[in-house]
């Protein structure tokens, strides 16, 4: 099935659960404040083993840059800050699962949920830049293979990572800063649609994320990657270069559109229909009771892009592909060995 109908069916069924559950909420008509409730088991334990997965693949990701890349492209570093915006979120993961294990009452103060806020922020929207990049510096390296392009510099990339980086630490500073955690009945709540005095600011951060963070790159990265289709069409594949290209474009440019839309738009469409309800309609507390364990469903799914990041860097980079293999074959006789011992033996 094409990734554009898995997108399109994935939206659609989303869409779906969400009206029919406003529905059963406004049938119940509930009333009063809304405080939460714990959520299930198996979501901690579901978040704690995506999250953990992710890290493994993505510790390996980085290993192998650093240690066994000795020359990096553009697209090599665009592939390393997106396995760093991956896994930087895995140490907040065991104090997300206490959190829900507990009934939903936070108990490791104001800092430590700053700081968790500051981490989701950093790796969440972090993903969708660099994969956002990718997708540029894909699109540039092969409809305009023959132009220079500041994408093809290998600096001009280093530079604009390290402003990245710093941009995302600022937005994450400050969304740390005006998301604090607060006391919600007998329960000390942290990044919930439950802290009643945080629901403006909810309410204008998620359109900020929703627009900025993943609307904008999303139909970016899908214009890009629809005039790249076309390319490709065109592309002569008698000869083994071009055939390789188009074999590697396609398979980013699935892989791509299936994280983005499988993994960030349930996200970015649960949370904006909570904090709308929480703002309007705030004493429907089924529904956003519902919405809320939707909300946290979406972390979960969210979750799955690192552990599917890796394989853009297999389809990416035949450095990686190189050296996974050496690993691979290596795996049997002790560590892989390094770049200078296989010159040696060569």
């Amino acid at each position: 099935t094409p990734p554009e109908i898995c997108v399109s069916r994935s939206f659609l069924s989303l869409i779906t659960v969400i009206y029919y559950t406003m529905c059963l909420g406004n049938s119940s008509n509930d009333s009063g404040s809304c405080l939460g409730e714990s959520q299930h088991v198996s979501i901690a334990v579901l978040l704690c083993l995506v999250f953990f997965l992710g890290f493994l693949l993505n510790t390996f990701s980085l290993w192998v840059f650093c240690c066994r890349l000795t020359c990096w492209t553009c697209g090599t570093t665009l592939q390393f800050h997106l396995a760093l915006s991956d896994a930087i979120a895995t140490p907040v993961t065991p104090m997300i699962a206490v959190y829900f294990a507990m009934g939903n009452d936070w108990p490791f103060g104001r800092f430590l949920c700053q700081v968790k806020i500051a981490l989701l922020s950093l790796h969440f929207y972090g993903s969708t830049i660099f994969l956002t990049l990718i997708s540029i510096h894909r699109y540039t390296a092969v409809v305009h293979y023959n132009r220079s392009s500041c994408m093809k510099r290998k600096k001009f990339v280093r530079n604009l990572c390290a402003g990245i980086w710093s941009l995302l630490l600022i937005q994450a500073l400050i969304y740390a800063l005006l998301l604090p955690p607060s006391k919600e009945g007998s329960n000390s709540q942290c990044l919930t649609i439950h802290q009643r005095n945080l629901s403006d600011t909810y309410f204008v951060i998620n359109f900020i994320l929703f627009i900025f963070g993943f609307l904008l790159p999303f139909l970016l990265s899908a214009v890009l990657y629809g005039r790249l289709t076309k390319t490709l069409a065109h592309l002569n594949i008698s000869t083994a270069k071009g055939l390789n290209v188009k074999v590697k474009s396609q398979r980013m440019i699935a892989m791509c559109l299936v994280i983005f839309g499988l993994c960030f738009l349930p996200l970015n469409v649960v949370r904006t229909v909570g904090v709308i309800l929480k703002k309007y309609y705030p004493h429907e507390c089924h529904v956003l009771l519902q919405i809320e364990t939707a909300y946290y469903v979406s972390w979960i799914i969210a979750g799955v892009n690192s552990c599917l990041d890796p394989l853009l860097y297999c389809f990416g980079s035949q450095n990686f592909r190189d050296a996974f293999q050496s690993f691979k074959i290596r795996k049997g006789e002790g560590l892989p060995r390094t770049d200078s011992e296989i010159t040696a033996n060569q």
